[in-house]
């Protein structure tokens, strides 16, 4: 840690703020914890929050809800987990949620998407920043730019899946960490002075310095697949298995385990069985639910939460149709995001001892290399977005993302009042109809 540790009541307002500004995704997201956690506060340092980036690139789930889980734990350990991954994905909810009722009496939202809209080109901004940001640290020698380099190139061009050239990145620096010594050099993880500095914020350590037992492990990942679980059984018990409730808390319970590489990734597998097999709404309506969740804050994977609004409000009973889909939003939700505490909590105490291990400590550098090019691919396909929709140039969102750009790196205005700025002139475009 680069500052004084906040007590847990000091960070509530914090991650309540990234809550409700985390906009444009995992790219912008994690790029808003680094500006507030690492650069603005100096909860974390720059080293700690690189390794927990690393660890939830590598896990199924949306990694910035992981990552906030996973500096919340390095805070105030359970708690601060727990009021870290709630506060993250809270406001993004409440919002979806109210933009999802209209969508259902109403089916327009053009005023509202208007205002978010204007927000992207602040997000493209943001993500440039934090990229040479997190570039610079991350990008230590010939070698991890080659690899950030390659990641970005098979993203865009060769279309690999994610997972794959995550893996890919983890498998070359952990081979290069064993058997080649040197070949990744200037390693900001394994450098000699890191590996035999004690953390300030250990990753691991218990109370008594020593990551837990397998027992404490054990019952620590029984209790959180209980809590996920348990609720989930007790609605198919009470509804029967074929209620469209019940059918989503399986679903989406699936889903939480294979959603590698992002929303993104995911979305063809939901959208062909939310549209196909289970007929839960129609193609325009999911294509709608994407527009929506990608103008809300937090993470884009509360898309499912829109499916699962609509899939109970077209199949209410014995509920009324706004009940219906409020169950069918808070099953999506919590069959989504709680596997995120049981994956962090079961694995974060042991990463210390894990990431002492230089070979280990390689893969990972080479996983955050790889994350470069990866928020590269994220930021080069949102420019193209905002900046040229449908093939047209906007010349409008290119000068406001340059605007917020240089507000954000050569004045000291905030975030806030620039994503204000930004959402209104959304707004006056809607109204000027330009």
């Amino acid at each position: 840690m680069t500052g004084p540790a906040p007590r847990l009541r000091e960070t509530w307002p914090v991650w309540l703020r990234i809550g409700l500004l985390g906009f444009g995704g995992p790219a912008g997201q994690i790029a808003l914890m680094h500006r507030e956690l690492v650069e603005r506060r100096g909860w974390i340092d720059q080293r700690r929050f690189l390794e927990a980036l690393n660890v939830c690139m590598l896990l199924p789930g949306p990694e910035a809800h992981q990552l906030s889980v996973y500096v919340g734990w390095l805070l105030h350990r359970t708690r601060g987990a727990l009021v870290a991954g709630t506060l993250f994905v809270l406001p993004g909810a409440a919002v979806l949620w109210l933009l999802s009722w209209l969508y259902a009496t109403h089916g327009e939202t053009a005023a509202v998407a208007a205002v978010f809209a204007g927000l992207r080109p602040a997000v493209v901004a943001l993500v440039a920043a934090a990229l040479w940001r997190v570039g610079r640290t991350a990008i230590r020698s010939t070698g991890h730019g080659l690899i950030a380099a390659a990641a970005f190139l098979a993203l865009t061009l060769g279309q690999l899946p994610f997972p794959v050239v995550i893996a890919s990145a983890a498998l070359i620096g952990g081979f290069f960490g064993r058997h080649v010594s040197g070949r990744l050099a200037n390693n900001p993880l394994t450098a000699p002075q890191n590996l035999a500095e004690p953390a300030a914020t250990p990753l691991g350590a218990t109370e008594g310095g020593q990551p837990p037992s397998t027992w404490a492990t054990l019952r620590t990942a029984a209790t959180w697949v209980a809590l996920w679980l348990a609720p989930l059984f007790a609605l198919t018990w009470s509804l029967g298995p074929e209620h469209v409730l019940a059918v989503q808390a399986r679903f989406f319970s699936h889903v939480a385990l294979v959603t590698f590489g992002g929303a993104y990734a995911v979305l063809p597998y939901v959208a062909h069985h939310a549209v196909d097999v289970h007929g839960w709404l129609t193609t325009g309506q999911m294509l709608d639910g994407l527009g929506l969740a990608e103008t809300t804050p937090g993470p884009l994977v509360l898309v499912l939460q829109f499916v699962g609004f609509l899939g109970t409000w077209g199949s209410p009973a014995p509920f009324s149709p706004l009940v219906a889909a409020t169950l069918g939003s808070a099953v999506t939700l919590w069959s989504t995001f709680v596997p995120s505490f049981l994956f962090i909590l079961t694995i974060a105490p042991h990463m210390e001892r894990l990431n002492r291990r230089p070979w280990i400590a390689d893969a990972l550098a080479a996983v955050t290399a790889a994350v470069v090019g990866v928020i590269l691919s994220l930021a080069v396909w949102f420019g193209r977005e905002v900046g040229w929709p449908n093939g047209r140039l906007d010349a409008w969102a290119i000068a406001l993302s340059i605007l917020a750009w240089l507000a954000l790196t050569r004045t000291r205005i905030g975030l806030l009042p620039v994503l204000l700025t930004c959402g209104l002139a959304g707004w006056l475009r809607y109204v000027l109809g330009l």
